[in-house]
């Protein structure tokens, strides 16, 4: 196309020069006609890439559409009302989950109690079903039989969003978005006021990292925290769970991605994050659930033992080698 434009234009000048040296065209309209052409050139130029435009617009289309028009397999019942939680007490009866991608079942008629406000640790090896519990827990999935209650309301027969308002959840995966720090902590209450978010950053340990970043709270810290550190990603997490303030917290390796030392000040804003609600924690460094109230032993998608610390060191094989493993490192 430019090439044919080029060529169009000198032809075009080529033929009207001759005209007026013929004096069969004025100069001056000769001119005219010419800056007339060059400015219709553009826009007609533009039309030429219409096409090109198109195209990738339907290309586009065809991938992001199917997604959008996707329906959630998370669905609410029709008469579903808002759970009104206030022990948090939680009952796993006869509960069996299986991923569409696996043919055998990751969860086998599973009965576990949490009881409110109270701190129950999940212990087991990897592929052994603990995340899976507390993603059922927010309903991330649904399980194909059984039932999951919270102070004896069903959370099928409840609202989504009353239930996951009513749930804090500290992941050992931190999603974060291309924004300011104040921004993503604001992202678990929205109308939270400057005032609350410097106090959970404090609580969490998050403003000594931030207050020596160049522009503090108004720092942009890139894509999924991009710019900060394992362990300051992890601190950003728990400050937004302590913004939510949800009666139930859930801690899946909620201190893998730190050191010792930023690790013991964390413990310290988990015991003030998990105070007096009810908590599950997930965690293969033992120290972190010596103080819990009960800790079920999980393997192959069942609970095979439970109890104390103590009692578990002395009845349960499983849950005695990983402590012993954990003191020989």
């Amino acid at each position: 196309m430019e090439t044919l434009t080029g060529i169009m234009i000198a032809i075009l000048i080529f033929y009207s020069g001759k005209l007026v040296l013929k004096n069969e065209i004025d100069v001056n309209n000769f001119f005219s006609f010419l800056a007339a052409m060059m400015l219709a050139y553009q826009p007609v130029r533009a039309l030429s890439t219409l096409n090109m435009i198109y195209n990738q617009g339907l290309a586009s289309a065809s991938r992001i559409l199917p997604i959008i028009d996707q329906k959630n397999k998370i669905q609410e019942l029709e008469f579903a009302k808002p759970i009104d939680i206030t022990n948090a007490e939680i009952k796993f009866k006869n509960l069996d989950f299986s991923y569409e991608i696996e043919n055998k079942k990751t969860l086998k008629s599973l009965n576990l109690e949490f009881l409110g406000g109270k701190m129950t640790s999940l212990v087991g090896h990897s592929g052994s079903g603990k995340s899976t519990i507390l993603n059922l827990i927010p309903r991330f999935y649904d399980a194909q039989s059984g039932d999951i209650m919270i102070d004896n309301q069903s959370i099928y027969k409840a609202t989504i969003s009353s239930l996951r308002k009513s749930v804090s959840l500290v992941s050992q995966e931190t999603t974060l978005f291309d924004d300011s720090i104040m921004n993503n902590i604001k992202y678990a209450k929205e109308d939270a006021t400057e005032e609350e978010v410097y106090e959970a950053s404090r609580l969490s340990y998050c403003d000594d990292f931030i207050n020596s970043l160049p522009n503090k709270y108004e720092t942009l810290i890139g894509e999924n925290g991009v710019r900060l550190s394992g362990g300051e990603k992890q601190r950003l997490s728990i400050a937004r769970a302590m913004m939510k303030k949800g009666s139930i917290v859930l801690l899946d390796e909620a201190t893998s991605s730190l050191d010792s030392e930023t690790e013991s000040k964390i413990q310290e804003a988990l015991n003030i994050l998990t105070k007096n609600k009810t908590t599950i924690v997930i965690a293969h460094r033992l120290s972190t659930i010596l103080n819990s109230n009960n800790i079920y032993v999980i393997d192959n998608g069942k609970v095979i033992d439970s109890g104390s610390h103590k009692d578990l060191l002395e009845k349960s094989n499983l849950y005695k080698n990983f402590y012993e493993k954990q003191i020989q490192k």
